[in-house]
């Protein structure tokens, strides 16, 4: 789990702490292989007129101002050019959740006091209370970061978020197109019968497994065969469509409404 030292200020109240990220990643890790002989495909550092095989401590960071032309910058020179204000998490301001658009959230740490604990509890309570988020910018690693800081199921996390010139635009126009009000209505009903509380647990990763089952199915020599695939009506009218959706969207609900009922017949 990677994790960066830190601290909070927050006016004159300084908290020293840890940020822990939220998030693991699941991926399955494939090697790349020579698919003649199946042997695994190795990377040498090297250059025109280095050795073979360069060490990681002889590797440095390094600019380049000119074509072939690099200047060199040290871990230590990077650290020394922050300024104090760069080194911990100062807190600019507070905002309402719903003022950050979910477009600028990046990544998610969990922030653990490493002392200062009473300070760092009042102003999770104090954020939590007011309904707040506060925001600030620090320097994370070599890059700064704009972040936000909210109070969550009794922890406080921390999000970096993309700054403004990082969001691009959208690549191609929409045209403008006016629906009926039937249209509308129809999809908005179809919503409605959709609608229910998120919970994360309801979902689960199903290519990751079906990746897995077929890795296991290779290894005892067995062939994958290609999945069924559901055929789609061929509804070329919209209002048409629409209609078609209210009614499966109907079912669907009534359907999950039945499996609760008679799981909880069978807990009692």
């Amino acid at each position: 789990m990677r994790s960066y030292k830190t601290a909070i200020e927050f006016g004159v109240v300084y908290i020293p702490i840890e940020l822990y990220t939220c998030v693991k990643s699941n991926d399955i890790g494939f090697n790349l292989i020579y698919k003649k002989n199946h042997h695994r495909i190795k990377y040498r550092k090297t250059c025109d007129d280095c050795p073979n095989n360069i060490k990681n401590e002889d590797i440095i960071k390094g600019y380049e101002y000119q074509k072939g032309k690099y200047v060199t910058i040290s871990k230590e020179e990077l650290e020394n050019i922050k300024s104090q204000k760069q080194k911990t998490i100062t807190i600019d301001k507070f905002v309402g959740l719903n003022d950050i658009d979910p477009i600028y959230f990046d990544k998610s740490y969990y922030v653990i006091p490493t002392s200062a604990e009473k300070a760092f509890v009042v102003l999770k309570k104090a954020m939590k209370q007011e309904n707040k988020v506060a925001i600030a910018k620090t320097v994370l690693g070599t890059k700064e970061q704009l972040i936000a800081l909210r109070e969550q199921n009794g922890n406080l996390l921390l999000y970096t978020l993309h700054f403004y010139d990082e969001i691009q635009k959208v690549p191609k126009e929409i045209k403008n197109i006016n629906p009926t009000k039937d249209e509308v209505d129809l999809a908005k009903q179809i919503i409605e019968n959709m609608t229910k509380s998120f919970d994360a647990k309801d979902y689960k990763d199903e290519y990751r497994q079906k990746i897995i089952n077929a890795l296991q199915k290779k290894i005892k020599g067995e062939r994958i065969t290609p999945s069924k695939i559901e055929s789609r009506g061929n509804v070329i009218n919209l209002l048409d469509a629409l209609k078609q959706s209210v009614q499966s969207s109907k079912k669907l609900t009534q359907k999950k409404k039945s499996k609760k009922i008679q799981k909880k017949i069978s807990n009692k």
